[in-house]
């Protein structure tokens, strides 16, 4: 842990809102053209990372090992190592930690790492009922078996398409959608579904507020193969207020929810990259870092709360460097829900909750709100499962360094019951 892991530079697509259908562009798309952007501004070749790691929580079946694939589409050349990591929404944080592990062990000095995805090319399945009715057609020899095994079809019962993304959004262990852990935890701390609708139009006003502002200069711009630029994250809402958050009803439990799709992340298509040295390779390429990754740390915790997961990850963090909460000069915590968000920090102010969960005598303290998502988050901004986890640490680095701030932590809830938390410094 005694050696430092550089944060050189990084950059980021803008974040895609899902239409209706397919994106312009597939997850290799998105990571190729951020990371071509990075690495024509270094005073070194592609062929001078020792590897690339990238994060994605859903590749299509022709990217396989993506990460390989981006590596090469960026003239790394084929001797660079490069491969792909999957902790669902901290895919890309995932990335940036065996980035960390592999520099502290000597086996590598200058790595591009990051995350992508393009959730809006997720894929329509077959039903199992229908896989198998093509296997049994496929079982057929002659021309009347398979016949009368065609009359055995019910379109309307068979032919219904299943929402892959939906299936990668539900918990397989508790069975439940994301948006339905984030309900358990408005309905244990009390949070209402005024008080999601006003931080979700906080998110939207401050990202606003923050690209008005020049304050999102990691963004490099997308083109697609007919011409059209894509400049901006195409999610963040003007005219966001508190009247039209009221209109959209709740999705994930329609009859007593609050959650609507309003006040959750974005379905979003992006990429994002940070270049990560050791002090050696620091010194031979004369770099100038952005800030210092201190310490990381995973969490685990019960899935129907996953929500959670950046107090379960943060606080062990905070405790083994005798940090409190307000020692933190500025926090980015990824919006998966505002009422994620509001959960986490009702827990932390909770005193039996951090007695039975984090065996604290008692509550561990507040975050100043001003110092936490200043810029906004994924509400406004977009939730790119495997991208996201990298974007707040690359937005953090911006954020400490636009302020003169020293200290920050990014973190992360993540499906299926975990938390991820960076401590991280500026330079």
């Amino acid at each position: 842990m005694t050696q430092p892991i550089y944060l050189i530079d990084g950059a980021r697509t803008p974040f895609l809102k899902a239409q209706k259908g397919p994106g312009p562009f597939a997850a290799s798309d998105l990571a190729t053209q951020a990371g071509r952007a990075l690495l024509l501004r270094q005073p070194f070749a592609p062929d001078a990372l020792d590897e690339v790691i990238l994060g994605c929580a859903a590749p299509s079946p022709d990217e396989t090992n993506i990460g390989r694939m981006v590596a090469l589409r960026l003239g790394c050349g084929k001797k660079t190592p490069g491969w792909t990591v999957m902790r669902n929404c901290a895919s890309g944080m995932q990335a940036l930690d065996s980035a960390i592990a592999n520099i502290r062990c000597g086996r590598s000095q200058l790595v591009l790492a990051g995350g992508v995805d393009a959730l809006s090319r997720a894929p329509l399945l077959y039903s199992e009922a229908m896989v198998r009715w093509f296997a049994g057609m496929m079982n057929q020899r002659t021309a009347t078996q398979k016949f009368r095994h065609f009359l055995k079809l019910r379109p309307a019962a068979l032919l219904s398409p299943v929402i892959g993304l939906m299936k990668g959004l539900t918990d397989p262990v508790v069975g439940l959608l994301m948006g339905q852990t984030a309900e358990n935890l408005a309905w244990q701390f009390g949070i209402d579904r005024q008080q999601m609708d006003e931080f979700s139009v906080r998110s939207h006003q401050r990202a606003l507020a923050a690209r008005e502002a020049g304050h999102f200069d990691e963004i490099v711009p997308l083109i697609d193969g007919d011409g059209k630029v894509y400049a901006i994250d195409d999610g963040v809402r003007p005219d966001a207020d508190l009247a039209g958050m009221a209109k959209p009803k709740p999705f994930f439990d329609k009859k007593y929810g609050n959650i609507t799709a309003a006040n959750s992340s974005q379905i979003t298509d992006g990429a994002a990259w940070l270049l990560l040295a050791s002090e050696q390779a620091v010194d031979k390429w004369g770099l100038q870092p952005l800030g210092k990754i201190i310490d990381s740390q995973w969490s685990g915790l019960e899935p129907e709360q996953m929500g959670l997961g950046p107090v379960h990850a943060s606080t062990p963090l905070l405790q083994r460097h005798g940090l409190q909460l307000a020692d933190i000069d500025y926090w980015e915590l990824n919006e998966a829900f505002a009422a994620q968000v509001l959960g986490c920090l009702a827990a932390w102010r909770d005193d039996a909750w951090c007695r039975e969960q984090l065996d604290l005598p008692a509550a561990f303290g507040q975050i100043d709100e001003t110092r936490l998502n200043i810029d906004g988050g994924a509400i406004a901004i977009g939730h790119p499962v495997g991208a996201s986890g990298a974007r707040i640490v690359l937005h953090l680095l911006h954020v400490l360094r636009r302020h003169h701030a020293k200290r920050g932590i990014a973190t992360i809830c993540i499906g299926g019951g975990l938390g991820g938390a960076m401590l991280v410094e500026a330079c």
